[in-house]
């Protein structure tokens, strides 16, 4: 799932689960369950691309993130709180910050290498457009139930 999707999903997270203690694992745990649903992500394919350019598709990527989730908190969530949905929405990506230092900085050693390999037992790739139409689909169904209950 791509870094947008992820913060998506932290966003109707922080607006539907006010406790931390609820939240934080949620999150963590909407992580490994949206990947391991067929989509397309930055990384994928990587060994095709340049360092700098999987590095630039990642950080554009998480900026648009962002811009998504604070327009879903003005129009859709606005109760949430906006430190509190930052922080949700970089818990429900935690595995691929933690994973960062292996992909970009070839870290492999523990702990990254330990966290690349357990993302690697869930995620599941799907090529364009399939990939970024079943996130699309995902991420919405997300916000409908987020509004709806």
């Amino acid at each position: 799932m791509t870094a947008t999707g992820h913060a998506i999903i932290g966003t109707v997270i922080a607006a539907k689960v006010a406790n931390p203690a609820l939240a934080i694992p949620i999150a963590i745990a909407s992580h490994f369950l949206v990947d391991a649903l067929p989509h397309w992500d930055t990384s994928y394919h990587r060994k095709h691309k340049s360092k700098v350019n999987f590095f630039i598709q990642t950080v554009s990527d998480f900026t648009i993130g962002l811009l998504v989730s604070y327009l879903l908190i003005v129009f859709i969530f606005p109760k949430t709180n906006l430190y509190y949905a930052f922080f949700m929405i970089i818990m429900s990506q935690l595995p691929d910050w933690l994973t960062a230092p292996y992909l970009f900085f070839n870290w492999n050693f523990p702990p990254f290498s330990w966290i690349y390999r357990l993302q690697k037992v869930f995620d599941t790739h799907l090529g364009m457009p399939w990939g970024i139409i079943n996130q699309v689909v995902i991420v919405t169904a997300v916000i409908i139930l987020g509004q709806m209950f």
